[in-house]
């Protein structure tokens, strides 16, 4: 019950402007039933193989989320049903899901992950990048893909202030780069510990998952 409950909260806190992706990575499915039968319809993994087996077993008006990192060989196998790909990095990725997503004649929804936090794990394009990526001939010939946002990941912290320089600089980037690009209307940003900061620096999509799911097991 405390899942539900849980979605819930959310939900209404959130309201109708701020997307709610439940990120279930590692999670069993009857928990993820549990969200499900509370009313959410948005789940998020950061593995393809499991985000497969999940669609595979639960019911097909989920929308499934990419949250992490993707490996360009492992692309083939999410391009039937994916809805939503958050940490696109480079444009060989772009075009291995326009690639994949033709096959399956379908069009796949893509975010520029844009690196905003100092950390060296975190992934991600330079601004600078991510406009050249979008203002380059080859995106005109990826007609499967559509680019239709920015992701960010904000330096994990307890430094409120550095946190929200991170996601002002993003909704920034956002801002200057949706000019030429009126297809945007995701701006990403936000997870557990730092939602709330994100959405007043105008983020309409959140990624929570251990806030509504427990702590996860990483056996």
């Amino acid at each position: 019950m405390e899942i539900s409950q849980n979605i819930k909260k959310y939900k209404e806190e959130l309201g109708e402007k701020v997307a709610l992706v439940a990120i279930s990575k590692t999670k069993p499915n009857s928990d993820l039933l549990e969200a499900y039968e509370a009313g959410q319809r948005i789940f998020g993994e950061n593995k393809i193989q499991e985000m497969t087996d999940k669609w595979e077993s639960l019911p097909k008006d989920i929308e499934w989320h990419m949250v992490g990192h993707v490996q360009r060989n492992k692309v083939k196998y999410m391009a039937p049903f994916v809805s939503l790909i958050h940490a696109v990095d480079s444009l060989k990725l772009l075009k291995e899901i326009n690639k994949e997503a033709e096959k399956n004649e379908r069009t796949i929804s893509c975010l520029l992950q844009i690196k905003i936090a100092d950390e060296e794990s975190k992934f991600g394009l330079e601004a600078e990048e991510a406009k050249e990526i979008l203002a380059s001939d080859e995106i005109l010939e990826l007609k499967n893909v559509q680019i239709t946002g920015l992701m960010g990941l904000a330096t994990y912290s307890d430094d409120e202030a550095k946190v929200r320089g991170e996601f002002d600089y993003l909704r920034s980037v956002y801002v200057d780069l949706k000019k030429k690009q009126p297809q945007f209307k995701v701006l990403s940003m936000g997870m557990s510990g730092d939602y709330k900061i994100a959405v007043t620096c105008g983020s309409n999509m959140v990624r929570i998952g251990s806030a509504i799911f427990g702590e996860r097991s990483y056996n």
